[in-house]
């Protein structure tokens, strides 16, 4: 049965004269949802009983369930959620100075299998439904709302490629921009890829305010071959086409994700790379602490070494910033208080 966290607001209003119903319908569902935050759908009280039942008939809210949840000193929050058919997904509540950041997961298990990251520890099962992302969001605000707050700012970089689920990524974010949804505004939105050419092409043309980030890691392709295997289907000269062809069609600043591995992309002649390979483009690189995988092997970078690459990069003319390290007291690491517990189920059984 379809979610009605499904349906964008467009598609809602759809929905509501394909039920012969007038599409001012729609509106009152879509408030339902995302401004009193119903739960069940016999609380949209200002439904005649009929439509209700018409309702409950054909769509649910397909609830999330919470498995775990912890809590970093620093205020980090990383949920374990099961989805209606058993799989485990996480999200976790950021806290900056500029307000909250949720980061959201766009499919269970990942396909990627970027050497150093714990998503790639237990492959892609399915893609995640918008309605399953939109109600990680709304899980979050209302454990928000009883603090009379309210997110801010949302990020695509949790479990999965978010453009290998390109259509309900992009109608999920439909959702929570839209004023009548959760009204998060589109510059506060980022959307994280590894390098899917093909969708980078698509996704230019859309022309959205969204914010774009490119999961880099490595400024060449020798060592991008070992660390993202998916640079062998697109190598960096692909890559850097799509981000020049992004640039050309949106006036839109560019973010590089570069994780610092310690003795692996961290030496001077990767400054030198990265600045040669992102010359002429608006960008800045964000420089991220890495929060270490035992299955992994790969160490972080201390703040001293961090400093000295991110010095090097600005005399070479490169804009960039350390980002501050989240959870380092709890599973932070995308994927892995999922593996975690997937460990756990098996020993069980």
């Amino acid at each position: 049965m379809k979610s009605l966290y499904d349906f964008n607001y467009d598609q809602m209003s759809e929905m509501a004269l394909e039920h012969g119903w007038k599409k001012f319908r729609g509106h009152q569902i879509f408030q339902w949802l995302y401004r009193k935050r119903v739960t069940s759908i016999d609380e949209m009280s200002d439904l005649s009983k009929d439509t209700r039942e018409v309702l409950k008939q054909n769509y649910d809210l397909k609830p999330l369930t919470l498995r775990d949840k912890q809590v970093s000193s620093d205020g980090t929050t990383k949920y374990l959620f099961a989805l209606e058919d058993g799989s485990l997904i996480e999200s976790v509540l950021m806290q900056f100075d500029y307000g909250k950041s949720i980061c959201v997961t766009s499919q269970v298990g990942c396909n990627m299998s970027c050497a150093f990251c714990a998503s790639g520890l237990t492959k892609k099962k399915r893609n995640l439904t918008s309605g399953e992302m939109v109600s990680q969001v709304l899980y979050v605000q209302k454990d928000l709302d009883e603090k009379n707050d309210r997110l801010s700012h949302i990020v695509v970089m949790g479990t999965g490629e978010p453009f290998d689920n390109y259509e309900n990524v992009m109608n999920f974010l439909s959702t929570v921009n839209h004023d009548r949804g959760l009204g998060i505004g589109a510059r506060h939105i980022t959307i994280s890829t590894c390098g899917v050419v093909p969708k980078i092409m698509e996704f230019s043309k859309e022309h959205t305010q969204y914010n774009l980030a490119i999961s880099l890691h490595a400024p060449n392709n020798e060592l991008r071959d070992k660390l993202m295997p998916i640079n062998h289907a697109y190598p960096l000269e692909e890559l850097m086409k799509a981000v020049h062809y992004y640039a050309s069609e949106n006036n839109r600043r560019l973010t590089f994700e570069y994780i610092l591995l310690k003795g692996v992309n961290d030496k001077k002649e990767h400054v030198k790379q990265l600045a040669k390979l992102l010359k002429g483009i608006n960008a800045y690189v964000n420089l991220i602490p890495y929060n270490s995988v035992d299955e992994k092997g790969f160490k972080g970078v201390d703040h001293e070494q961090a400093m000295v690459f991110y010095d090097a990069l600005m005399k070479e003319g490169v804009r960039c910033t350390i980002r501050k390290e989240h959870g380092a007291d709890i599973d932070a690491a995308c994927g892995q208080l999922r593996v975690k517990h997937l460990r756990k189920e098996r020993k069980g059984n």
